[in-house]
């Protein structure tokens, strides 16, 4: 699916089309200008251009543990409870490897970002998908599983704030992961790769804060989102010991560690620009602003999310009736110049549904919704 929208798309602009593209959750801003001066000078000296190690530099593991206490109150020991992956997608797939098998199953959030579908697939395991709409209503459905199916699910996979559907929870939710994970005997990773990116007071939480949590599993961070290193490749799991070191024993035999001018880079921005994190954060909730009431204002009824780079809509009558949500994001690229997310790339949950990725600014972003609007009605 996403390929044909990414074809199209480059054939449209090699056509001289000014496609806006909101598919793809891409930062489009800078790192902060510390952290490109750092890279740039670590990257001059010879000593950090040899094999790195494949776990992380010592010194940038502490220094996510540092940000792990000061802003969760979560203590972690960087030596055993920390890990440095090319990006938490790397990480997350990588983990599944070390954990999973043929006969496991894993629950994984629907409608479900692709990656935690198709990474236990490649690791032989089986998948179960449950809605994320309504939090209790997702935990009762995790109990409900494991109660009746056999042998019970292996792994729990959470995602908050959520991709695509943008759902959020508060801590409390988190206790009772945890005590389902302990009454079931199953893992838990939590994907919180919208940790940096809020919106109007809200601060997403961290599953390592809930009571026992780093008993039954691992979280995973980045910082592609608020420090816009998308490309850099920057993630990090931390958590249970046991779950951290087979991770380590899968990656070291498939990476030599990330670059170690990068990893630097990265303790300097871990270290000294959380306000330009918040900054890029308030920059996201100015473009959340803009495309929802722009989108109101054409007819859609569109919720404003608390979290994350993305706006997750229906497809409005009489569209959702009439067509695919496939189909849909075709006529929006075809006809609208606006590229989008349809919801069924995310699984059968996701049909009728489209997201919408906050990376272009402001200005892109009403004329997005005017070419949508010119392209319906």
């Amino acid at each position: 699916m996403f390929g044909r929208i990414n074809a199209l798309l480059y054939d449209k602009r090699r056509a001289g089309s000014d496609v806006i593209d909101l598919g793809m959750g891409n930062p489009s801003d800078a790192p902060d200008a510390t952290i490109i001066e750092k890279l740039a000078d670590a990257a001059r000296d010879p000593r950090n251009h040899g094999y790195s190690k494949s776990n992380g530099i010592q010194n940038l593991r502490r220094e996510v543990a540092s940000k792990y206490l000061t802003r969760y109150g979560v203590r972690l020991d960087p030596d055993s409870e920390v890990i440095v992956c090319l990006g938490s997608k790397e990480g997350f797939s990588h983990m599944c490897l070390a954990l999973m098998g043929p006969g496991d199953t894993a629950i994984v959030p629907a409608p479900y970002f692709p990656v935690h579908m198709y990474a236990v697939a490649l690791a032989a395991g089986n998948v179960i998908s449950l809605e994320v709409a309504d939090a209790d209503k997702f935990l009762s459905n995790v109990a409900y599983t494991c109660e009746h199916l056999y042998p019970t699910p292996k792994l729990l996979v959470i995602n908050y704030p959520h991709n695509p559907s943008t759902a959020t929870v508060e801590p409390e939710f988190f206790v009772e992961v945890v005590e389902l994970a302990k009454r079931f005997g199953f893992m838990v990773i939590s994907d919180f790769a919208y940790a940096d990116v809020a919106f109007d007071g809200y601060r997403p939480p961290s599953f390592l804060a809930a009571p026992g949590a780093a008993e039954v599993g691992v979280e995973f961070t980045t910082m592609s989102k608020g420090y816009n290193m998308a490309g850099w490749r920057v993630g990090f799991c931390a958590g249970n010991p046991e779950m951290i070191k087979a991770l380590s024993v899968i990656k070291g035999y498939y990476d030599y560690g990330m670059f170690q001018a990068i990893q630097i880079a990265a303790i300097v921005a871990l270290r000294n620009t959380e306000a330009a994190v918040e900054v890029q954060s308030a920059v996201y909730e100015n473009r959340r602003d803009v495309l929802v009431e722009g989108l109101r204002r054409i007819g859609w009824q569109v919720d404003s999310p608390k979290a994350g780079m993305f706006v997750w809509t229906q497809i409005p009558e009489p569209w959702r009736s009439e067509m695919s949500t496939m189909d849909f994001g075709m006529l929006l690229l075809e006809k609208g110049d606006v590229a989008v997310s349809p919801g069924s790339g995310f699984g059968p949950a996701g049909e009728g549904y489209l997201r919408m990725a906050l990376v272009e600014n402001e200005e892109r972003l009403r004329q997005a919704v005017r070419q949508i609007g010119r392209c319906l009605f």
